[in-house]
């Protein structure tokens, strides 16, 4: 199995469609690398990834906007597709299993926590919180430190 990792802001909204029956979430994320030339010219390149969200939970898709910076990791694929003019090309797409929001435009704070949404494969998949609390006891404070296993 290959495994690749994608931080990156969303170039735009992303799109739930069904494919046979199945709720696909598809985006593109743009990563921007900056370095210096040969002659010492500050250059960018960005980098775009097309990804595929195969999931019956969609309601993370209200939050891929574009702009929005997320932490996606899943499975290349390559598909083929043929040019206007006759010729073949190949492009690459992220097939996401886990995908976490990270902030972006429209956060307050710069920074997000709104959690990540992961699963195996095509269902089963799960939301899991990026926050989370010890105790909602009153005597959470000094005793929780007691509890710990080592």
């Amino acid at each position: 199995m290959i495994k690749m990792q994608v931080i990156g802001n969303l170039g735009k909204d992303c799109v739930v469609n069904t494919v046979n029956g199945k709720n696909v979430i598809n985006f593109t994320v743009a990563h921007t690398e900056k370095y210096k030339d040969a002659q010492g010219n500050l250059q960018e390149k960005t980098t775009w990834v097309d990804c595929s969200y195969w999931t019956d939970r969609t309601a993370v898709a209200q939050y891929l906007t574009k702009g929005k910076q997320v932490f996606a990791e899943g499975q290349p694929e390559v598909r083929s597709f043929q040019r206007n003019d006759g010729t073949s090309g190949a492009s690459l797409v992220l097939r996401i299993r886990e995908i976490q929001l990270l902030g972006g435009r429209g956060t307050e704070g710069g920074g997000g926590n709104a959690g990540a949404y992961s699963g195996a494969g095509n269902n089963n998949n799960s939301y899991n919180s990026g926050n989370s609390a010890v105790s909602s006891g009153s005597d959470a404070g000094a005793d929780a430190a007691d509890d710990l296993p080592f």
